[in-house]
């Protein structure tokens, strides 16, 4: 499954990628996240998409950055982190992916609403979701700000 956009393609890489990811990442807590990712889309290989890491690239394929979902829960939401690498960012990436990934999640009856958090310094983040129609939930997690995007205020 490829998402295209104006600018992107977006697609959740497969097992080959995420080991050679994992393999080649020099930061101890980005790596056991993409291990803990593996395992997780391992375990549920039927809900593959909402564990692995899936790619962010131009339509060239130049690799600009990934995102990813941590589980559909059974209560309909999904949560969804995101990066665009150094050199690509301040371009809308992120906002054209995250735009993109949220309108294919809720095309699944079952989402129900999407939420992100993000550092409590990181306006550039904290823009991104609101661009892409999130609203600062008044609450924080282990990573920041909380941000929810419910169905009914889906902008993509």
């Amino acid at each position: 499954m490829i998402i295209e956009t104006e600018h992107l393609r977006i697609y959740p890489a497969a097992k080959s990628q995420m080991e050679d990811l994992i393999a080649s990442e020099t930061d101890g807590g980005l790596r056991a996240a993409y291990s803990e990712m593996l395992e997780n889309a391992l375990k549920s290989p039927d809900q593959w998409e909402w564990f692995a890491l899936w790619m962010i690239e131009l339509h060239d394929g130049t690799h600009v950055g990934g995102l990813c979902f941590k589980g559909l829960n059974t209560d309909g939401s999904a949560e969804i982190g995101y990066g665009i690498s150094d050199g690509h960012q301040r371009k809308g990436y992120a906002t054209e992916a995250v735009r993109a990934v949220a309108s294919w999640a809720f095309q699944n009856p079952a989402v129900t609403r999407i939420e992100a958090e993000t550092d409590t310094g990181n306006m550039a983040s904290q823009r991104v979701l609101e661009k892409c129609g999130f609203l600062a939930s008044g609450k924080l997690g282990e990573e920041g700000l909380r941000f929810v995007l419910d169905r009914g205020n889906n902008q993509a």
